[in-house]
């Protein structure tokens, strides 16, 4: 079972400490307010209030044998600072990966540059799913392959329907690539059938969803209606 310490138990830190949990995970969940710690206490594995920026408290509960430490302090007034002086401890006691939250750029650049192995940009991230999931409403899920490029479900739209993927042209026309078809509502009784390497004459129904490779602008200028 891995082991991971959640540090500063804001709305971010506490859903992603329960989350962790809910997975079966180990959790240690720390901040230094006492009421915080009594709410979670049932909810997690461990719950610890002590100063993250006190290098020998975080030893003293074990911090420097779990496998990830996420950095989730407030970076209001002093928090940054908090922040900063916590990823330092956890390199200095060999924590092999530490996760930091941001929310700015610059905050980002900072926690990097001080040991954080990666930083999260809950705030910006949010904003930009919510953005591609407007502008792009076809698309019922994606997953991120490489920088601006996404493994994304398409509903094939009515423009779609009854046509070959041959018609379709989506290489030439989207530049995507067609990787399988889950039959939808339109295709009879195949409904839930996946076609695992579409053919040239494989028909398209509307409703059917397809699963595409592509950058993330392309993706997004796919038809939906």
């Amino acid at each position: 079972m891995r082991k991971f310490a959640v540090i500063g138990l804001g709305r971010f830190g506490q859903k992603l400490a329960t989350a962790l949990t809910m997975s079966q995970a180990e959790v240690i969940a720390i901040d230094q307010n006492r009421e915080i710690i009594e709410q979670i206490r049932d909810q997690v594995s461990h719950a610890v209030r002590l100063d993250s920026t006190d290098e020998e408290a975080l030893k003293s509960q074990g911090i420097d044998k779990v496998d990830v430490a996420i950095v989730g302090i407030g970076q209001g007034s002093k928090g940054f600072e908090s922040a900063v002086l916590t990823i330092v401890n956890l390199k200095a006691i060999g924590v092999p990966q530490i996760f930091a939250r941001a929310e700015t750029l610059l905050q980002g650049q900072v926690l990097s540059k001080v040991g954080a192995t990666e930083v999260i940009y809950p705030e910006i991230e949010s904003a930009q799913r919510w953005a591609y999931k407007l502008i792009a409403p076809q698309i019922t899920d994606r997953l991120d392959f490489a920088p601006g490029y996404s493994i994304a479900s398409v509903i094939a739209s009515a423009s779609f329907n009854e046509k070959s993927v041959l018609d379709l042209q989506l290489r030439q026309k989207y530049r995507v690539n067609l990787i399988s078809i889950k039959r939808g509502e339109k295709s009879n009784d195949k409904k839930g059938q996946i076609v695992n390497v579409p053919l040239p004459d494989t028909i398209i129904y509307e409703g059917d969803v397809l699963m595409v490779a592509g950058t993330d602008t392309d993706l997004a200028k796919l038809p939906h209606e």
